[in-house]
């Protein structure tokens, strides 16, 4: 698709799709907190972060409270599938379909979907650094040599012991965290390991991000797959190298959430994208920005 790349030293926030908060929860930002991994603990995107906190940057400070939302009710756009909403809230489309009483994957426009808060709060619980039960769970050795295979990640936080450890010892010795060194550094990464994991990415990678409209002299408006953005001006899609991230992968992109490699450009070369914004002036706004993409399961 023929479009115009815009650009802009210039951070803004870009919205999602219209969700409506029911439960929330407010978070103490520590010191080393991340917007980003907040987000990531929580599966909520950094735009929805900065508009219940009415953020006008991505600078968080030690001590301040920050209020998340978790059950939602998300409206039904034109273009949504179960599939894609699913991947954007993290859930599956089976608990979807149970939380609405839908007998089929048959959606429509302006349709509010419930996404429940416990799916979030269970897949939280393991990364969150405040929760001492996650560690203890995983590096409790509760019977002999099978279980003491280096299998568990959290096998690498443990204090190093002789070959006794393969016995069934005391739950309690094997449970407690090595020392506050180690604890702290399991803090640092568990966010990007273990988060990761369960997350279904199958790679992240570091890239430059422009942004672009539909709506530019001489552009078609419709993408390389097809799709018809300014008849879909809610849609998430980026523009890619295909050598790089395959045309039709789900990412998430960094301060724009979850989208489909939908389209191309002759600029788009190597680590580069160029990520679709319906209004022209938030296109601007966004300038070029070193991010960070996921490309999912």
């Amino acid at each position: 698709m023929k479009k115009s790349i815009l650009s802009l030293a210039a951070a803004a926030a870009i919205s999602g799709a219209f969700t409506i908060p029911v439960q929330a929860e407010d978070v103490n930002v520590k010191d080393g907190d991340t917007l980003w991994g907040i987000s990531q603990t929580y599966k909520v995107s950094i735009e929805d972060i900065k508009d219940w906190n009415h953020l006008s940057s991505d600078t968080i400070y030690s001590g301040e409270t920050l209020h998340i939302s978790q059950e939602k009710h998300y409206k039904v756009k034109s273009g949504d599938t179960l599939w894609e909403i699913a991947g954007k809230y993290h859930v599956s489309v089976n608990d979807l379909k149970s939380w609405n009483g839908l007998n089929s994957d048959t959606i429509h426009p302006k349709q509010e979907l419930v996404i429940k808060p416990a799916t979030y709060k269970d897949e939280a619980a393991s990364v969150k650094p405040e929760q001492p039960s996650a560690p203890t769970k995983q590096a409790q050795p509760a019977v002999p040599a099978e279980q003491a295979k280096p299998s568990a990640p959290t096998k690498q936080v443990q204090p190093a012991v002789p070959a006794e450890q393969t016995k069934p010892a005391a739950p309690a010795e094997q449970a407690k965290p090595a020392a506050p060194a180690e604890k702290a550094e399991k803090e640092k990464t568990v966010s990007n390991s273990e988060s990761t994991n369960q997350s279904g990415i199958e790679k992240e990678i570091t890239v430059r991000a422009t942004a672009y409209t539909a709506d530019c002299q001489g552009c078609s408006g419709t993408t390389a797959t097809g799709i018809d953005l300014k008849a879909n001006p809610d849609a998430k899609v980026i523009s890619v190298d295909p050598s790089v991230i395959p045309l039709g992968s789900k990412v998430y992109v960094e301060g724009y959430g979850y989208a489909t490699a939908a389209d191309t450009g002759s600029a788009i070369k190597g680590n580069k994208v160029d990520i679709f914004i319906p209004n022209e002036q938030d296109a601007i706004n966004w300038g070029v920005k070193n991010v960070k993409l996921q490309i999912l399961n």
